[in-house]
């Protein structure tokens, strides 16, 4: 990507005021970023209102500094920007209320687009049962040439991710961080390992720690990439839960393993 056109996806996507919903709609009128910002600003306020053309009219004061880190960090060859409209940006993420503008990547983008491709998602705190069971669904899974998508968070994911990696297969880990750190630190080998194997994807900038609030946010594109979702174990109130409430929201198949009626984070599973 051209450092230009990076400025402005940046721009855009930094502007305090503006966001995603938008900025959609900034493209949708307009065309790419560039496009957008070579309007006047009364051709914004036609879009969006007053308040958010004069937050356009603004360069963000951290708009320098990012791009130079998003310049340097795509130097790496396993590291990729994908924008909305790019023609390796996931179509079933299209076909959201919210596609995010950009994801950032890192691995190989073309496991975002494998034929078939399964979410598998439960509890941080499993059963030594849970856990086997999600590593065994996903070996079996991948040695049936299904991408196995999750989370890459404690319990479950992990499981997950390190079955599919054990049968021969790809492995997508959507997180909920800047995609120049890991989170959780336990799983930094890991993480190298679906790299070399699958890919790691976010739609939050470089620099974004793990705060709470963004991680019922990546369920949805958990939910968005793949064909059905299965749920392990989780409790009745649960990120996991919220995944599989999304996946049916969009027409995906959900799948839930039942386990034992006096353990917590089978409750979940037994009320889907």
């Amino acid at each position: 990507m051209l450092r230009p056109e990076l400025a402005a996806w940046l721009r855009l996507l930094l502007t305090p005021g503006i966001g995603p919903e938008s900025a959609r709609k900034l493209l949708a009128a307009f065309g790419p970023p560039e496009a957008v910002f070579a309007q006047a600003p009364a051709a914004w306020h036609s879009v969006l209102g007053t308040r958010a053309a004069q937050a356009l009219e603004t360069v963000p004061t951290n708009l320098d500094a990012q791009v130079q880190r998003v310049s340097a960090w795509l130097a790496n060859a396993q590291h990729h920007l994908i924008t909305l409209g790019d023609a390796q940006y996931p179509p079933e993420l299209l076909q959201m209320a919210d596609p995010p503008l950009l994801l950032y990547v890192q691995g190989d983008p073309q496991a975002l687009h494998h034929a078939r491709r399964l979410a598998i998602v439960g509890s941080r705190n499993p059963t030594p049962q849970g856990e086997s069971n999600a590593r065994q669904f996903a070996h079996a899974l991948a040695r049936a040439g299904v991408c196995v998508v999750s989370g890459l968070a404690l319990g479950v994911d992990g499981a997950a991710h390190d079955g599919a990696l054990q049968g021969g297969g790809p492995t997508v880990a959507v997180v909920g961080t800047g995609l120049d750190r890991v989170y959780p630190q336990q799983h930094a080998a890991l993480a190298r390992r679906i790299v070399q194997h699958g890919a790691i994807v976010s739609e939050y900038p470089l620099g974004t720690p793990p705060l709470r609030e963004n991680f019922p946010r990546r369920n949805r594109l958990i939910a968005g990439l793949c064909q059905g979702t299965l749920v392990v174990e989780a409790a009745v109130q649960s990120g996991s839960l919220i995944t599989a409430r999304l996946a049916a929201e969009q027409g995906r198949e959900v799948f839930a393993i039942p386990g034992s009626i006096h353990a917590p984070q089978s409750r979940g599973c037994h009320a889907l």
